[in-house]
């Protein structure tokens, strides 16, 4: 599709990602009552053709049998270690602290449960390498959503092409405002802090649309004076071949977030890049510069969809036919050196390779 302002788009992704090329269900357990799980990922796995949630497991089983009471889920655990024991349990979704995805991810994985576990996927790249100790046999997969929902992929699929022109550019902004001191995405001990929790997703918006991994980054943080967490940070990573990425996170900023890809006939901005709303459409504005107030500027429209669904969808869909997920675990591991050069440049005050 050719480039042109001022117009709207509307584009339907009925492409091989949607298939469903197998009928039966796999059977998930979810460890822990986070509530990104239940709020987010457990309504969404039960959406997903291929999934079934059979079971919810907490350290307290008073809570454990309450969420899966109020969520329809057939079983609940006092402990974690008796979900992953059930032979029943095909995956296990693990959105436990940070400090914890490895060690879970671990015993999950050597019980024989595939592991979709939450982002990042642990504290730093010599945790994440314990990873690579997982059974051949078993999927591992790290929880970055957005890489599933057609407005990633639509971007993609422009940078591919060449209808931004040559792309040299990425700009992402994510913030929010939490100073709860009980909060554990403020508490360091458990890998809280702006760059683990969000900073990771334009690292990922980067890797993902350069398809490359950046040589070198540079950061500017602000940390709490109280939590010690990185509360803001400014990072801007060298892709090489003057290819740019730059963002800034806070968890101390009024709520917002953006994407922009800049190439050299024109540029897309994803207007909800991490939050997606799962029933509503998003938009792409798709801007040529003929008008520097973006008055000329087209908009795709893509449908609604629960980016939570498509990636069980497809977590499922590789486990039921025995094919490798694009993402496993030497891609986090990736990823996971990037946030190490990141913290090493704010404490060198200078560029790091990765």
């Amino acid at each position: 599709m050719s480039i042109r302002s001022g117009s709207i788009f509307i584009r339907t992704y009925t492409g091989a990602e949607d298939d469903v090329t197998n009928t039966k269900k796999i059977n998930w357990g979810i460890l822990s009552t986070a509530n990104i799980g239940v709020g987010k990922v457990i309504p969404a796995i039960k959406k997903s053709p291929s999934s079934n949630v059979l079971g919810i497991a907490s350290r307290n089983a008073g809570r454990s049998a309450r969420v899966a009471n109020d969520l329809g889920i057939q079983k609940s655990y006092a402990s974690y270690e008796a979900l992953i024991a059930d032979p029943e349990i095909d995956a296990i979704y693990n959105p436990l602290p940070n400090n914890m995805h490895v060690d879970w991810t671990l015993a999950a994985a050597r019980a024989g449960k595939h592991v979709l576990c939450e982002k990042p996927i642990g504290l730093n790249a010599r945790d994440a390498e314990r990873l690579r100790d997982c059974p051949k046999n078993v999927q591992v997969a790290e929880a970055f959503m957005v890489r599933y929902h057609p407005q990633w992929i639509r971007v993609r699929e422009m940078v591919r092409s060449g209808e931004l022109g040559e792309v040299r550019a990425i700009q992402a902004a994510f913030s929010y405002f939490n100073n709860d001191g009980q909060d554990i995405r403020n508490r360091p001990e458990a890998g809280g802090g702006a760059i683990m929790d969000i900073g990771c997703y334009p690292i990922t918006a980067g890797r993902f649309l350069f398809e490359d991994n950046p040589l070198r980054v540079m950061a500017l943080i602000d940390r709490d004076p109280t939590f010690k967490t990185d509360r803001m940070a400014s990072v801007v990573a060298d892709f090489g071949g003057g290819r740019q990425l730059s963002f800034m996170v806070s968890t101390q900023l009024c709520p917002y977030q953006t994407l922009n890809v800049f190439g050299t006939k024109a540029r897309v901005e994803i207007m909800i890049p991490y939050n997606a709303p799962a029933d509503e459409e998003t938009a792409l504005i798709v801007d040529t510069g003929e008008s520097l107030d973006g008055s000329q500027a087209g908009c795709e429209i893509l449908p609604a969809c629960d980016q939570y669904t498509k990636q069980a969808e497809m977590f499922a869909q590789a486990i039921l036919t025995g094919t490798s997920l694009p993402y496993g675990i030497e891609d986090s591991i990736a990823s996971m050196r990037v946030l190490d050069a990141v913290f090493a440049s704010e404490e060198q005050k200078t560029w790091v390779n990765v």
